[in-house]
């Protein structure tokens, strides 16, 4: 039996990681064993630069972390060197850590968990496949956009086609369509 001030301890490490993480909107697991330091050190400076979290921490402390939290589902996932990666953005860990393992074949996701929730292997990769906001809002700006493009090309190859057959161009053979009209009209 461990002696009071080591439980002491353990049982602070275990509140202080729940409060790191318990705002956290998603977490990726992984085994990380055999990376080179260089790949280590690369992908933990990738994951620092954007703001996600990247730890190895014992499989019991991450157990009692996540009962804290009252998130189910995960403890099997605890078996063998797990380290955990965790932000506030829902894709980031997952798609930086997806990446890597595609590039690094020792490193193997896990699983993970996402809005509270355990989430599979393909889960997170589903996630990692997700694109980032700036692409998102730039696919739908050129959706809200095309109609309008659209609209614009077919005016103009119209107009092209027009010019093409020695007629005037769509303007001026409107104008000069309704300058006869006017000229007709009788004056009173």
């Amino acid at each position: 039996m461990p002696s009071a001030k080591i439980l002491a301890t353990k049982q602070e490490r275990i509140a202080k990681l729940a409060e790191e993480m318990k705002d956290a909107k998603s977490f990726v697991f992984v085994a990380s064993r055999g990376l080179t330091v260089a790949q280590d050190t690369a992908m933990r400076k990738e994951l620092r630069d954007n703001g996600v979290k990247y730890e190895v921490i014992k499989n019991t402390t991450l157990k009692r972390v996540f009962e804290t939290l009252n998130i189910d589902g995960v403890s099997d996932l605890f078996a063998g060197p797990t380290a955990v990666a965790y932000a506030d953005n829902v894709t980031t860990p997952a798609k930086i850590l997806a990446k890597y393992a595609k590039d690094y074949e020792p490193l193997e996701i896990k699983g993970g968990v996402v809005d509270g929730k355990a989430a599979s292997i393909d889960e997170i990769m589903t996630l990692a496949s997700i694109p980032d906001a700036e692409t998102l809002y730039s696919q739908v700006v050129y959706g809200l956009l095309f109609p309008f493009t659209k609209l614009a090309m077919l005016v103009k190859a119209v107009a092209e086609k027009k010019e093409e057959e020695g007629g005037a161009p769509a303007a001026t053979a409107e104008a000069a369509a309704e300058a006869p009209a006017a000229e007709e009209t009788p004056a009173e």
